[in-house]
């Protein structure tokens, strides 16, 4: 599985988004388009993200750019692993 389809499953199963997972694109805004992507939703998301690809997140990694998008979030995923 691609580092796309594994963060829109990781998605798809921390928000509880159901089949809405698949109309996500790299160009799909998450903060403020996805009622379920709250404070909560975010510490949720990274926490799962760490697990998965077993990275290390520090909070100053995290920035609103990082979830301004679905792309915005695999890229930053990417340079995690890549570290």
């Amino acid at each position: 599985m691609s580092i796309i389809e594994d963060v829109r499953e990781i998605l798809k199963a921390t928000l509880q988004i159901g089949d809405r997972a698949s109309d996500i694109e790299t160009d799909t805004p998450l903060l403020g388009n996805i009622p379920e992507l709250d404070s909560m939703a975010v510490a949720m998301l990274i926490t799962a993200i760490e697990e998965h690809f077993d990275v290390f997140v520090e909070d100053d990694d995290i920035s609103a750019e990082t979830f301004e998008t679905f792309g915005s979030l695999c890229e930053f995923v990417e340079e995690k692993r890549a570290e």
